[in-house]
């Protein structure tokens, strides 16, 4: 997924219907979805994001931190 991919203008938090963020990939991070209201990361497998609550994972505060900066303009 590319970061102007339209479907990012539309796809949202199962659980907060709020924007997600991309997150690209990196040395040690599959590509993902990151919710930072919440603190929730959602895999992109294949292409296909993981949108189900379930497929979510909790981000502790360090790891949070990281992704705030990575996500910073």
């Amino acid at each position: 997924m590319k970061p102007d991919d339209p479907l990012l203008k539309i796809l949202a938090c199962p659980l907060d219907k709020g924007p997600l963020h991309l997150l690209a990939e990196e040395a040690e991070q599959e590509e993902a979805l990151y919710n930072p209201r919440l603190r929730r990361r959602y895999p992109i497998l294949d292409g296909i994001p993981q949108l189900l609550p379930s497929s979510g994972e909790q981000v502790p505060d360090d790891e949070h931190e990281k992704l705030l900066k990575r996500m910073a303009p």
